[in-house]
């Protein structure tokens, strides 16, 4: 059976925002589905994804190793602007109300205004602005999709380390150290890896056989 997807058209998919995730709807789906339904259903699976990634977890004080950086970077770009942000939203509420989403199966209200609770305010910051990037057309040429995906750990990093700093009282160079410096190469590797599933996928898109 073939699924049917939209027509790409690269020349104004950027000029309407229309980011990723808007091409991978079954044509059948979307014709029969309303626009706010889609919408929220691909915020929820934004969340999910999210979730998943924060799964990935390599324990480590006073912030841990976790994929959650990559989940955040890929359905910002894949969701766009306000959908990447909600869906990051969702994800918070989420957590906040007692599921176990965040690092390790972790949940609550302290982990949010914790010490590392200024990532995860930093998650919804920088989903939002790569989304933004990506309704743009960043996300199309590997440059540009490296750039968004920097640009949207960078701001995690500027919200994430000051929050350490504060609510664990430590002096500057050691919220640097503890929560920048030595994830500088993790978040690096993840970034490269987002930053060239993007090109790929809208390569990819641009290829099918309907669209020749």
């Amino acid at each position: 059976m073939t699924i049917a997807l939209p027509r790409l058209d690269r020349s104004t998919a950027a000029d309407r925002g229309i980011t990723l995730a808007d091409f991978l709807v079954p044509v059948a789906i979307a014709e029969r589905t309303p626009t706010r339904v889609r919408h929220i259903a691909l915020i929820v699976a934004g969340a999910l994804v999210v979730a998943l990634s924060a799964q990935v977890v390599i324990p480590m004080e006073p912030v841990p190793f976790t994929g959650q950086t990559f989940g955040v970077l890929v359905v910002g770009g894949a969701l766009g602007f306000r959908r990447g942000g909600a869906a990051l939203l969702l994800y918070l509420a989420i957590g906040a109300l007692g599921v176990g989403v965040f690092a390790g199966g972790d949940s609550g209200v302290a982990k949010i205004v914790g010490a590392t609770g200024g990532y995860l305010i930093g998650f919804v910051v920088a989903a939002a602005i790569v989304g933004r990037l990506a309704e743009l057309g960043w996300d199309r040429h590997i440059g540009g999709s490296l750039a968004a995906m920097a640009i949207g750990t960078a701001v995690i990093y500027a919200i994430g380390v000051p929050w350490l700093k504060v609510t664990l009282g430590i002096p500057w160079e050691t919220a640097v150290s503890e929560g920048m410096t030595k994830f500088l190469l993790w978040d690096a590797a993840k970034l490269v890896v987002a930053a060239g599933i993007f090109p790929a996928a809208w390569w990819f898109i641009g290829r099918r056989p309907e669209d020749r």
